[in-house]
């Protein structure tokens, strides 16, 4: 396809979205003046509805079989009505947790997320579609949950959440559901739900497993006996090293839709029993009347049969950072960062352990151009993990995951250097060994390894990587290979 009919069929998409986008905002201002007319019709001037009924009409059809649960009733579908629920993070738990809430009658829902739906999200993220990639996701999800439920109120956030807008955005909500993917961020909504008394569904998945807590629950003071926080259960966050993203680690679209489901479930709950009401500095919640904290863990594996196991936990810990009668957090110094600064206490932005210098270090189109289509006696390690170099790789690279690199001796008992089995015995001494990863963090650790395992035969060897990685071999050589 030559440069004129790739325009075309890109304004082509474009026009369909649009027409699509316009159709949605169409309906939504029908459903909209649908509602205000029978706001007029069925209210009093001070807001009540008339006659004996506590819902509307539709109300009943519409929560019908969810009312006629023991312990629910009206009474329970009334403090749904009544309750604000915020949702951080429009994907993978985000949007299954809400779209289970606004279908449940939550009256008011807040969305925060600023990130853009991208087609790597469609096949785990269920409220998003290939029409709105390059929307945002707090965008997307509102036309999903409008259109499964246009009763609730929806407010949208289309930023992340940070130290300086959390007290402004939660503030305004009862319950909190923790939907994100990255540490610093747990710590903050954990925090800022402690500073302002709201219960925290918090949940996180990967791979194929997953785990749930319910948070500050019941929802104390600082210093009083309450549900424990985040921090409460992790104390301190895990090396940065140690952390895997979805594009790393991947992650099965169910698993991750599990936990998301759960979350919208223990948040119902929370509600409908009353648990969300905050209690006055100087008074205590009766405990008994609330379960116990545990931590549920719940696992897919796909060699096996699933598996849901729950943990009991410890409740609040009298040394805690932020819950605890010592604490100095409180919103100012949490807004000002004079307490915490969140990216630095969690190791700050992940990098790799060691940097090589620029000399060591090859762009793709460099590689491709002096070293992998001319000079045949070089080494190309791939260190990704076996699942990413089964999908696309660079002819003639040898797979090595830098788990297996990391393991085992550099030197044999007899003190020999021990010379691995994937270098092949015919490669030249001075033969280079370029390393190359995903997007090229991993492949400067990995450089570094083969250095101190001796491989680089006293400096007369070269071993260096390729930047960028796999990412960049695309941008820069081949853009029909896939990337994941």
């Amino acid at each position: 396809m030559d440069e004129v009919d790739r325009a075309v069929a890109v304004l082509r998409e474009r026009v369909e979205t649009a027409e699509k986008d316009l159709a949605d905002l169409k309906a939504q201002l029908a459903q909209a003046e649908k509602q205000a007319l029978d706001a007029r019709r069925d209210n009093t001037s001070d807001g009540t509805l008339k006659g004996k009924w506590p819902l509307r009409p539709n109300e009943y059809d519409r929560y019908a079989r969810q009312m006629i649960l023991p312990n629910f009733g009206v009474e329970g579908q009334l403090r749904l009505k009544n309750s604000r629920v915020l949702i951080v993070g429009a994907g993978g738990l985000g949007c299954p947790a809400a779209a289970y809430l606004a279908g449940a009658g939550v009256g008011k829902m807040g969305i925060v997320d600023g990130d853009t739906v991208e087609e790597s999200n469609l096949h785990r993220q269920i409220a998003h579609n290939t029409f709105r990639i390059g929307t945002t996701k707090a965008q997307s999800l509102y036309r999903y949950l409008h259109d499964l439920n246009p009763l609730p109120t929806y407010e949208l956030f289309e930023e992340h959440l940070t130290p300086q807008n959390a007290e402004r955005i939660v503030s305004k909500y009862d319950v909190v559901l923790d939907c994100t993917d990255n540490p610093a961020t747990r710590y903050l909504i954990s925090d800022i739900c402690v500073l302002l008394g709201k219960v925290l569904v918090s949940a996180s998945a990967l791979r194929t497993d997953g785990q749930l807590i319910v948070l500050n629950c019941p929802p104390a003071p600082q210093g009083s006996k309450g549900g424990p926080c985040y921090r409460c259960v992790f104390p301190q966050p895990p090396p940065p090293t140690s952390i895997l993203s979805c594009g790393e680690g991947g992650v099965l679209g169910p698993a991750v839709g599990a936990m998301g489901v759960l979350q919208a479930g223990e948040a119902i709950k929370v509600i409908v029993r009353g648990h969300h009401t905050p209690y006055q500095e100087g008074t205590s919640p009766p405990l008994d009347n609330y379960p116990p904290p545990s931590l549920l863990l719940f696992s897919t594996p796909l060699s096996g049969p699933p598996s849901l196991r729950s943990v009991r936990m410890r409740s609040r810990r009298t040394d805690c950072f932020a819950c605890s009668a010592t604490s100095s957090l409180i919103p100012e110094s949490l807004s000002d960062g004079s307490v915490m600064d969140y990216v630095q206490f969690c190791g700050g932005v992940p990098s790799p352990e060691s940097t090589l210098s620029p000399e060591e270090r090859v762009s793709a189109a460099e590689y491709a151009a002096r070293v992998h289509s001319v000079r045949k006696d070089h080494l190309l390690l791939d260190v990704r993990e076996p699942e990413h170099f089964g999908i696309a790789s660079i002819d003639g690279a040898v797979n090595i995951p830098l788990s297996e690199l990391e393991q085992g001796p550099d030197v044999a008992d007899d003190g020999n250097q021990i010379t691995p089995e994937w270098l092949p015995p015919t490669l030249p001494d001075d033969a280079p060994i370029y390393v190359v990863c995903r997007v090229g963090n991993d492949s400067q650790v990995a450089a570094r390894r083969l250095k101190a395992m001796g491989l680089d035969a006293g400096g007369t060897r070269f071993i260096g990587d390729i930047r960028g990685g796999m990412r960049a071999w695309k941008e820069e050589v081949d853009e029909t290979m896939p990337f994941t």
